[in-house]
């Protein structure tokens, strides 16, 4: 699909996303599940009219990473939120937030899938949003690709088992081989 685009191409820099809002039902317990499981940290409160608001970062130069909005209907039929996605830098992160997950009684369908390119979990919060948390690996391959895997195996048995299943796939290569593709594609688009 070639999309005619009158502007110019921007560099990666000029926008990022920065933060994300989801209306909730219980602002409360939810700020409570993402402080323990995730270990944001709560850095402001209050009510805007009727809709209570907190706010949540893991980064002190962020105010805000998350903010849980009161006013979520309780009976949506169909949640919105495909995922939210965050990036840790290895594989102990990965195993520690999967421990993490496995202690709150409010998280529910957990699982260790390995996409390749990426190992992950995926898990839901209490009102049902899917949360993902997720590494890169050395690697690449055509996507979609969904594997359960066995965080309970040694991280050098583990990553063994995910190499050999990622250099059968169609698109295989190394990381920076795809990065260096991807940087070539997205500044000729």
């Amino acid at each position: 699909m070639n999309l005619s685009n009158p502007f110019p191409v921007l560099c990666a820099e000029a926008i990022k996303l920065s933060h994300f809002g989801i209306y909730v039902q219980n602002v409360e317990s939810m700020a409570e599940y993402y402080q323990q499981v995730l270990d944001f940290r709560q850095t402001d409160h209050g009510m805007l009219g009727n809709t209570e608001i907190i706010f949540l970062s893991r980064d002190p130069n962020e105010h805000h990473q998350i903010i849980l909005a009161s006013g979520r209907p309780e009976n949506l039929g169909f949640n919105l939120i495909n995922q939210l996605s965050f990036k840790v830098p290895d594989l102990g992160f990965l195993k520690s937030f999967d421990a993490r997950a496995k202690a709150h009684s409010a998280t529910s369908d957990l699982v260790a899938i390995s996409h390749g390119n990426a190992l992950s979990i995926y898990f839901r919060d209490p009102e049902g949003n899917r949360i993902e948390i997720f590494m890169d690996t050395p690697w690449y391959c055509d996507q979609p690709l969904r594997e359960i895997i066995n965080l309970a195996l040694s991280d050098e048995e583990l990553m063994r088992g995910v190499e050999s299943q990622v250099s059968m796939r169609p698109g295989f290569c190394t990381r920076e081989e795809w990065l260096s593709r991807m940087q070539q594609r997205m500044s000729n688009e």
